[in-house]
């Protein structure tokens, strides 16, 4: 079958499930309309601060769609179309849940941060944890989307703006956003980006179907298709995250949670925008499959300079010189507003651990700076260590948030298999990752990282019933709940 077909039919199932699935997962959570969100209860004009539901939902696809839906993608391509079944399967079931239930919880739990939801759910030695996770998690993905762009910048300008020079702008904006209120730069520079961003989306799947140089080759074996042999499990959840379930959202959804003006724009605001991003990692899986006519032709152009170098070459040749410069920029767009959201979400996470009031512009000086200066150090190391890092740490994160989803839901009485499913999945995919890999991990064989990941997941699973589907949280209504077991 032609990869056009798939890519079509992975696109309709994408609409299909945000309007069935989508439906059920905010009819299972309980949307209250009634309910006054704190936007409103905790309004401040700095974070908290009341926004038009279409420009939260712009805001949160671009804070959540990172260089990760472009890159991952890419790099998931060498498998083959597995990986349009992936984003397709883990945007509806998995990661659209996992920002959903991150979203809502910080709307029910006064606008707090992941740490403060983690611990209202698994436990306050969780939440500790979580406060040093999510802090190291955020500075990474700060500094892994200050890099990205700056590549891709540098390939479009003169020597003398070359990568260090980008760096140093980009870093800059970062810091202006980070400790400007939310709805002076973000909030009004969003949109630009976003229209970037759809001419970028849509006119890279315009001409996916219109230019002669791509072939849309069929790919009627469904076999591992990468190159090097990689196994297809868990690499390929771990390579493809953001476009189809990222720990990294998590951390940023309670900034929109912040915007919300009220609760029944939950689905599409937080289920929706990563819909959205999941479209967005099927246009460049698309593009990487079928651009270069094939695994091979697609490993020899990384070779090159990796995803930035796929980006660049196969956006000038579809769309010509000026709209391939826009859809260049429209991939530049993603990881710029992800990494100013990313640093932002460290400042607050700090903030709410020392209950450091970020009002004045001093208070929010005294966070940021040290939080960039760390930053600012680890650019420094390079960019694919820090990606591999990114990556596994990432979607650990994404388990624990939706383990945390599942007690809620089931301390609820709530149908918690929506989370718990793919929580007892991803829990495999991550021990499987680290037990196999041989530089991040401990480099175990792949059937003996298969069956200790399986086994893990079956203990987890276990706990759950035994012990986190008995567990009671304090009322929504109580921003600093803390978890009570009977």
């Amino acid at each position: 079958m032609p990869n056009s077909v798939y890519f079509l039919l992975a696109t309709a199932a994408l609409i299909v499930g945000y309007v069935i699935y989508g439906t059920l997962v905010a009819k299972i959570f309980g949307e209250n309309p009634d309910r006054k969100p704190p936007a409103i209860t905790k309004a401040d004009g700095v974070d908290f601060v009341a926004m038009p539901t279409w420009k939260v939902w712009l805001v949160q696809l671009l804070n959540i769609a990172g260089v990760g839906p472009v890159f991952g993608p890419i790099l998931g391509a060498l498998y083959g179309p597995y990986a349009l079944i992936w984003i397709v399967i883990g945007s509806i079931f998995a990661g659209a849940v996992h920002d959903y239930m991150a979203g809502m919880l910080s709307v029910r739990y006064g606008g707090c941060n992941l740490p403060v939801i983690v611990g209202n759910t698994l436990g306050n030695v969780a939440k500790q944890l979580m406060r040093v996770f999510a802090v190291v998690l955020l500075v990474l993905v700060g500094v892994v989307f200050a890099k990205a762009p700056a590549l891709l910048l540098a390939k479009m300008t003169p020597d003398y703006l070359d990568f260090n020079v980008w760096l140093c702008i980009i870093f800059g904006y970062y810091f202006i956003a980070t400790i400007m209120p939310i709805d002076k730069i973000i909030g009004r520079l969003y949109p630009v980006f976003g229209a970037v961003l759809l001419i970028m989306a849509f006119g890279m799947t315009l001409m996916m179907f219109l230019n002669s140089d791509v072939t849309f080759y069929n790919s009627a074996e469904w076999v591992n298709q990468h190159p090097k042999h990689l196994p297809l499990y868990p690499l390929v959840f771990i390579t493809i995250a953001c476009g189809a379930l990222s720990g990294f959202h998590s951390t940023q959804s309670p900034l929109m949670a912040r915007c919300l003006n009220n609760e029944r724009h939950g689905r599409s605001v937080f289920y929706g925008a990563m819909i959205a991003e999941g479209f967005i990692g099927l246009v460049w899986a698309t593009v990487g499959m079928s651009f270069y006519h094939g695994p091979d032709a697609l490993a020899a152009a990384l070779a090159q300079g990796g995803p930035a170098h796929v980006v660049s070459e196969s956006a000038m040749a579809l769309m010509g010189s000026f709209g391939g410069i826009l859809a260049i920029l429209g991939v530049v767009a993603l990881p710029v507003t992800s990494g100013d959201t990313a640093f932002r979400a460290a400042r607050l996470t700090i903030a709410e651990v020392f209950n450091f009031s970020q009002r004045p512009i001093p208070s929010r000086l005294v966070l940021a700076i040290p939080v960039f200066a760390v930053g600012i150090i680890l650019s420094q190391v390079g960019f694919d260590t820090i990606w591999n890092y990114f990556g596994w740490s990432n979607q650990s994160l994404a388990t624990i948030v939706l383990w945390a989803g599942a007690v809620y839901l089931a301390s609820h009485k709530r149908l918690h298999w929506i989370c718990t499913i793919p929580a007892v999945f991803m829990t495999a995919v991550c021990t499987t990752f680290i037990c196999f890999d041989p530089k991040l991990g401990f480099g175990i064989s792949i059937g003996t990282s298969n069956i200790i990941g399986l086994v893990v997941a079956i203990l987890c699973f276990v706990a759950f019933m035994l012990k986190g589907t008995k567990t009671t949280v304090l009322p929504d209504s109580d921003p600093n709940a803390e978890l009570k077991a009977n």
